[in-house]
């Protein structure tokens, strides 16, 4: 994939995907942040919504409740509190 972003989204106690993607939407508190190769750097906190990946052919959604995103150099590192389903 030419111009690949490299991606780590994380919870506090496992890793929730990591790989390589063309595009990544997160919800920021400022916006909807969409990133592409070669964005400027960012530092930006997340509110509550759907992390969007897009790699190569696939789609990946992750719910959370906040977190932050950090972009630099086609890094992208994702810290965020998913949601978590009711057990009752």
């Amino acid at each position: 994939m030419a111009d690949a972003l490299t991606v780590d989204i994380v919870a506090p106690d496992h890793v929730m995907w990591s790989g390589t993607a063309s595009r990544v939407i997160a919800p920021s508190v400022e916006g909807e942040i969409g990133l592409l190769a070669n964005h400027e750097p960012i530092l930006s906190i997340l509110k509550a919504g759907t992390i969007r990946v897009t790699s190569e052919n696939e789609k990946h959604e992750f719910p959370v409740t906040g977190g932050f995103v950090s972009f630099d150099h086609n890094t992208i590192t994702i810290v965020a509190d998913p949601v978590v389903a009711d057990e009752d």
